[in-house]
């Protein structure tokens, strides 16, 4: 049985997540919408728009940059803590990392502010894309033009650098810690095997790919950007190279917008343009489907850490918490 309970966000949803079981909704307005046991809480978070968002590696909170130049922690208790501030400048890019780092940027700016409250700073001399924390270790990825540097947080190390042509946006290491990857300004993924800096091409998306996420044990990496949900298989020695995807959830008039694979199984649930989402496995294609098409594309997908439910949002302001 698939049960799905309608919510009034506030605004485009930005990002959907679990902190500590309670779903939460980032609005584009600049309030997150949380609901605890008590019933719903409209919470203000930014002086402006809120422009990402993500969920602690520990689940008890939720990150997020706004156009008011701050990046700010929301508790599941429902109190709020700056944790930065950049003036004049529109943070729109953030990663959660071990032992409570947090990174953050805007421009050729990246910074890392660790627990105890210091500031490093990683700045580029091209514009920053993307940013993310490795598995494993206090290491930051960093997307730049013409591909993507490496840096450890706490040592003076020199940084890695993985050279590749072209505006690079989005990175995510694959979560055993030995692929990088990366999404482009043209319609294509990047990746490099971290061993040895073996380039991975992967190709053929008709549109920009602006959600990626990893099956439960690493096995697959998911991607929107088409008509179907893109699944490269990174299981074997040279990841997705001579490998075909799995296209999951095909439908002949609607791309997909945002994927969210399932904390335990090899599932995916997929969200298109115009506000169906569905749920495929990956072994067979078997679908379920989750949410008729409604109002706006949909942005934002998260599962909660047991599997069962689902939050979803939309560009136009709808969201819901589909129940499994």
């Amino acid at each position: 049985m698939v049960s799905v309970a309608p919510l009034d966000p506030g605004g485009f949803v930005v990002a959907a997540a679990f902190l500590r079981g309670q779903p939460a909704f980032a609005s584009g307005a600049g309030a997150v919408l949380l609901l605890t046991d008590a019933g719903e809480r409209r919470i203000p978070v930014h002086d402006g728009g809120l422009l990402v968002a993500c969920r602690t590696l520990e689940g008890d909170a939720l990150l997020s940059g706004g156009d008011d130049g701050t990046v700010r922690r929301l508790c599941a208790d429902g109190t709020v803590e700056t944790l930065a501030e950049m003036p004049r400048k529109w943070i729109d890019m953030l990663a959660a990392g071990p032992q409570r780092a947090v990174a953050y940027g805007a421009g050729r700016s990246a910074f890392v502010r660790q627990s105890d409250d210091t500031v490093k700073d990683f700045s580029q001399g091209r514009a920053v894309g993307g940013l993310a924390f490795a598995p494993k270790g206090l290491r930051l990825a960093i997307a730049r033009y013409d591909g993507a540097t490496l840096q450890f947080v706490n040592t003076a190390a020199a940084p890695q650098l993985l050279d590749w042509k072209g505006a690079h946006k989005d990175v995510t290491f694959s979560p055993d810690g030995k692929y990088l990857v990366t999404t482009m300004q043209e319609n294509a993924l990047h990746g490099w095997r971290l061993s040895d800096g073996q380039d991975m091409r992967m190709t053929g998306y008709p549109g920009k790919i602006r959600s990626m996420s990893w099956s439960a044990k690493g096995r697959y990496l998911a991607t929107s950007g088409a008509n179907a949900a893109i699944v490269w298989p990174f299981f074997g020695k040279s990841g997705p190279m001579g490998q075909q995807p799995l296209q999951l959830g095909a439908r002949g008039d609607q791309v997909v917008t945002r994927v969210a694979c399932h904390p335990h199984e090899e599932v995916v649930a997929i969200g298109y343009q115009d506000g169906l989402v569905l749920m495929a496995r990956f072994s067979d294609g078997e679908e379920v489907l989750l949410r008729r098409p409604g109002e706006g594309a949909v942005s934002a997908l998260a599962w909660n850490d047991e599997g069962t439910q689902l939050a979803f949002g939309t560009e136009a302001g709808e969201a819901g918490l589909v129940s499994l």
